[in-house]
């Protein structure tokens, strides 16, 4: 049975889920991978030539580079362009984010370099082959908080609404079994912090091998709900090491909401953890960040409306190499009020647009979001964060590189800035920690476990 035949057949057994219809046709489809590339993004370059087209990204690491380094620039001789100021910030004013705007009125010596753009992001061809497949056959339950008929690739490669985007984003392809070893820190106006050193292990379900060479299908429906189980283990400092994070989140949310658990060291207990979800504050984030912020945005859909926008060219964090360079201590990276503009490199893409509000009878800390995702990756990258008052709050932004020897996209650091405290917060630092694993042999589902997480806590 060819491929699409097997679309085909498979959109029909979908169809009979009593799903909200979100899929495309068979005509929309076979765009992608033409005019369109494999993961829905706008092949052609723009009218000027600043945004160039899409020619595969990056197929091969770049001479120098051996599994297991710090992943190097290939870009590293690219001239600075330009760079967007205090000065110049009104020329520019609506192909930045409103917080980055802010953040350049704020703070003398905050600035954007801006390089030449390099379309670099690529996945493996099976993605690109599940994409394809899900095009025609990916629906969402009736209040768009599940998903059915997908599977591995983006499940809406042609969104037609704003939370299609923010699924795309949420299942985007990070591999199959992963572990990092990574840093967070909260940055005081003074420029002082205390590192807070973490490793974290995932087995991305949704991910894994669902489609082989002769083209079989897995469904999500035979996942058991669970898209994600996560491990999170906190190493130092001394006062918070041993602390351990449970969370298996799920595809359906409101047929089984996500599931956490927490290993407290001092009680020696494992407790149920209902306040890892939405707008709690993020374990491990000094108040500076909400727990759907980790990854950008993760978790449920159910407590915002998501309006998709018209596409937008801006400048964003991309290809941003240095800010992970194991050349550069974190005290270099992060130094008061933001992270470093001489380590960061911005780039002019075309970028989906959508305006998240928060729905009548439903409380978030964070009244409205205007969230910016990557044509080329579904990353979300940038997002304007706005409280009860309608006021601008923080900004989040999460510049990405192509790990390479996979290959996939991905956020070198992830920055929450806090407008009106003058803080901010750094997560996922990899300057001085050995390079993540995105390729792990020895995680199985029984090391996700509330007994496994109480072994591990008292080992």
């Amino acid at each position: 049975m060819n491929v699409k035949t097997l679309a085909v057949a498979f959109g029909a057994m979908v169809a009979l889920s009593g799903s909200a219809f979100a899929k495309v046709s068979q005509s929309e489809a076979d765009r992608l991978g033409k005019d369109l590339t494999p993961v829905g993004a706008i092949k052609a370059g723009n009218a000027d030539g600043s945004i160039p087209a899409w020619t595969g990204g990056i197929t091969t690491p770049p001479a120098g580079y051996t599994p297991g380094m710090h992943h190097i620039s290939p870009y590293s001789a690219d001239p600075l362009k330009f760079a967007i100021t205090d000065a110049n910030a009104d020329q520019y004013k609506g192909k930045i984010p409103d917080g980055q705007f802010a953040m350049l009125k704020a703070y003398p010596g905050y600035k954007l370099n801006v390089y030449q753009t390099r379309r670099s992001c690529s996945l493996p061809e099976r993605v690109y082959e599940a994409g394809r497949l899900n095009a025609v056959s990916a629906t969402m339950t009736e209040d768009e908080n599940g998903l059915n008929g997908a599977i591995v690739g983006n499940p809406f490669p042609i969104p037609k609404s704003g939370v299609e985007v923010v699924w795309n984003h949420r299942l985007r392809y990070r591999g199959f079994k992963i572990r990092r070893y990574f840093n967070t820190a909260a940055v005081n106006r003074d420029g002082s912090f205390t590192s807070i050193k973490t490793q974290d292990e995932a087995i991305l379900h949704y991910s894994g091998p669902g489609i082989n060479a002769i083209g079989d299908v897995t469904d999500v429906s035979q996942l058991k709900n669970i898209a994600i189980s996560y491990l999170n283990i906190t190493t130092s400092p001394a006062r918070l090491a041993g602390s351990v994070i449970l969370v298996h989140d799920t595809i359906n949310a409101k047929e089984l909401p996500r599931q956490a658990w927490q290993y407290n060291p001092g009680t020696r207990r494992v407790l149920r953890a209902p306040e890892l979800s939405y707008d709690n504050p993020l374990f491990n984030s000094d108040g500076l960040a909400t727990t759907d912020q980790f990854d950008m945005f993760n978790g449920a859909t159910d407590r915002f409306t998501w309006e998709l926008k018209p596409q937008r060219e801006m400048y964003i964090g991309y290809n941003a190499y240095e800010l992970m360079s194991d050349k550069h201590s974190y005290k270099d990276i992060l130094p008061a009020n933001f992270v470093n503009p001489d380590y960061s490199r911005y780039e002019l893409h075309r970028v989906w647009v959508v305006e998240a509000k928060v729905k009548e009878g439903v409380r978030h800390v964070y009244a409205r979001r205007t969230m910016y995702f990557d044509e080329d990756s579904w990353n979300l990258v940038a997002s304007d964060l706005y409280d009860a008052r309608g006021s601008l709050w923080r900004f989040q932004e999460g510049p990405i590189v192509n790990y390479y020897d996979i290959p996939l996209c991905s956020s070198a650091i992830e920055v929450n800035y806090d407008l009106q405290s003058g803080r901010y917060i750094a997560f996922s630092l990899k300057n001085e920690e050995k390079m993540l694993n995105w390729n792990v042999q020895d995680l199985d589902a029984g090391q996700f476990t509330p007994d496994a997480m109480r072994r591990l806590g008292q080992n």
